[in-house]
């Protein structure tokens, strides 16, 4: 009887309560994932936000690691890294060339280090082109470009949907015309023959200057000359002297 009783208050002394009225409260929303704080946290990457903003990728790939349910991986060059660049490289490229250098830093889903040892290459990136990962000593994670090769050295953020990782060097695609890791072309080598036509002061004075052989020709036939002139005078007088014996 006295159980019946106590179930039939029971949600009496429910309604009473006021902490029973109370409900539970809701699970507090998850922070906001911010990629420019993530880089500025990190103070070296000036170069590269502003890139992004340049080419307007910083809100768009921001939507697209919320909303990609594979998550989102950046590989974040430093400023020395762009520094270290050939002269001329960056400036060098072309609005859309810019927009798929940043692209080619980002990929569509979300890998940790220990996901990019075992990844199958080339991963797929936001460009057209992609990246080979590669293993080295312990849990070393190479990347490649096929023109570049760098170790990723730290991680800003490991945590799905988002992962950043530090790169020493720019991933310079190997399908863009300038070369990072190539020097600067040395000048062409001058082409031969091209003072043609032009005398020399030897050549000059050799063309002025009279050959040997031609001076003894001109000795020679003045020898000649003089020996016909005295064996014509002995001659005229000879005769001369006949005449005046004669007469």
């Amino acid at each position: 009887m006295a159980s019946t009783t106590f179930i039939l208050l029971l949600p009496i002394l429910l309604l009473l309560n006021p902490q029973a009225q109370a409900q539970a409260p809701a699970p507090a929303p998850s922070g906001q994932l911010n990629l420019t704080a993530i880089l500025e946290k990190g103070s070296q990457y000036t170069t590269l936000l502003k890139l992004l903003k340049d080419t307007q990728q910083l809100s768009q790939i921001q939507n697209q690691f919320k909303t990609n349910s594979q998550g989102f991986t950046v590989f974040a060059p430093t400023d020395n890294a762009f520094q270290n660049l050939p002269s001329g490289a960056l400036n060098g490229l072309s609005d859309d060339q810019k927009v798929q250098l940043i692209l080619y830093h980002s990929a569509p889903k979300y890998y940790s280090l220990s996901d990019l040892l075992t990844v199958s290459n080339p991963v797929r990136t936001q460009s057209p082109w992609g990246l080979n990962f590669t293993g080295g000593q312990g849990n070393q994670v190479n990347v490649s470009t096929g023109v570049v090769e760098v170790q990723i050295n730290n991680a800003l953020r490991q945590q799905f949907p988002l992962a950043v990782y530090q790169v020493d060097k720019v991933l310079w695609p190997k399908a863009f015309s300038a070369d990072a890791n190539s020097p600067s072309p040395a000048p062409a080598p001058k082409k031969k023959g091209s003072n043609k036509g032009t005398a020399t002061p030897t050549s000059a004075a050799a063309d002025d200057a009279p050959s040997p052989s031609a001076e003894s020709k001109n000795d020679s036939n003045g020898v000649a000359g003089m020996k016909n002139n005295v064996g014509f005078g002995m001659v005229l007088g000879f005769v001369l002297l006949c005449m005046r014996v004669l007469s």
